[in-house]
């Protein structure tokens, strides 16, 4: 069963399906419609955060459904699926692969390998930072590697341009794993999609490029503006 689901991602397009983070498109109404877009349009998986959300979504489409839930660190940056129960409530939700943050923060690590051992029948994919933690991952059973999480911790924050994707992370640990990584993360373009490719990703996820129309408006303004300067 993982085997074929992980088969269906690759060389894909999976779409990242969330609410704006001021609050747009939050209802789960433009959630599945958005998913289901996605679908229409070719792409291998939906990524979807929350129970109601996962559980809508899975009953909308046919491809594979990638499921969170999002927390908070102390200092306010978001966690990706915090807790055990969490991971149970995307499971029963119907998820296909579960979404779990596995940075050097908050014992990550140690979280990370007890629901391995809680849950082996499962697919369980590693959102990342650096390539320290890409490697870790893997070495405490992940079965995807995402970049999610480069440029968003606060040892990354500043490493990277506002729509620059970290094609090194992406190659360096693609050259060495044996198991998908996932590129992921300000991913704005074909060009950088075929590049992604290139450098050894097994799949690409899309998210605000595809269903942040607010930041799409704001990408073409920007440019206007550097025009106009």
């Amino acid at each position: 069963m993982k085997e074929e689901i992980l088969k269906r991602l690759k060389n894909g397009i999976i779409v990242s399906c969330q609410p704006d983070e001021v609050g747009l498109f939050s209802d789960v109404k433009f959630i599945v419609e958005f998913s289901v877009a996605a679908e229409f349009g070719g792409a291998v998986a939906i990524r979807t955060e929350g129970v109601e959300n996962i559980k809508a979504v899975k009953s909308k489409v046919k491809i594979p459904v990638i499921g969170l839930i999002k927390g908070k660190y102390p200092d306010g940056s978001v966690l990706i699926t915090p807790d055990s129960d969490s991971v149970k409530k995307i499971i029963e939700a119907g998820a296909d692969i579960v979404a779990v943050d596995v940075t050097s923060r908050d014992k990550r690590f140690e979280f990370f390998r007890e629901i391995r051992e809680a849950y082996k029948d499962k697919i369980l994919m590693a959102d990342i930072s650096t390539f320290e933690e890409g490697i870790r991952s893997a070495e405490l059973g992940a079965d995807l590697v995402a970049t999610t999480l480069a440029g968003y911790t606060p040892y990354t924050r500043y490493s990277f341009k506002k729509y620059e994707p970290d094609f090194e992370l992406v190659h360096k640990l693609a050259a060495l794993l044996n198991i998908p990584i996932i590129a992921e993360g300000r991913i704005w373009t074909v060009e950088q999609v075929r590049k992604m490719f290139e450098l050894g990703a097994y799949a690409v996820v899309i998210g605000s490029a595809i269903t942040r129309p607010r930041l799409i408006v704001q990408r073409f303004v920007e440019e206007i503006k550097k025009m106009r300067e």
